[in-house]
């Protein structure tokens, strides 16, 4: 239904969750709302909370994003690198084959539909003629990722911006 910013008691992002998480954080009195929607939950005529801050800091070890079939597919907004279609089933291909040593990492990893992955099939982008729309990258900055994950799903986004450090 509607996403919510998480902000780390120092009012740094930390995390995207559902709105059922986020009351369920405010209900048991570990985090405030600090913007709410001005839809309500019908039962308790609770706001629907956008921003919530957690009351104690949580410490984030660095981890790294997978390069995850989701995760390309956000990178990529779902639009095939090769013929920028959006429509259908959409699927990864390995820029350099996997068969010829490349590895299923983010920067050989692309969003294709299936009419190019098969036109290219288990050849190099010299070999088959083909050419990508972007070059493909890890993304630099983990939490601007998430955070952009979320960004077309969630209509709240515009109150998150002052929050975060994406444009």
């Amino acid at each position: 239904m509607s996403s919510v910013l998480v902000l780390n008691s120092s009012s740094e992002p930390l995390h995207v969750c559902d709105w059922r998480r986020a009351v369920s954080l405010i209900c048991k009195g570990r985090a405030e709302v600090v913007e709410h929607s001005d839809r309500r939950l019908l039962a308790d005529d609770f706001p629907l909370p956008v921003v919530i801050r957690l009351h104690t800091q949580v410490f984030v070890p660095y981890a790294p994003l997978s390069a995850s079939r989701g995760n390309i597919l956000a990178r990529d907004k779902h639009t095939c690198q090769y013929c920028s279609t959006k429509r259908g089933e959409m699927t990864l291909d390995h820029v350099i084959p996997r068969s010829r040593g490349g590895g299923s990492t983010w920067e050989n990893l692309v969003t294709a539909c299936q009419k190019c992955n098969a036109r290219k099939g288990d050849r190099s982008l010299s070999e088959s003629g083909m050419k990508l729309l972007s070059t493909p990258a890890r993304p630099r900055d983990r939490m601007s990722f998430l955070i952009m994950k979320h960004r077309s799903q969630n209509p709240a986004f515009e109150s998150w911006s002052r929050y975060l450090k994406v444009s």
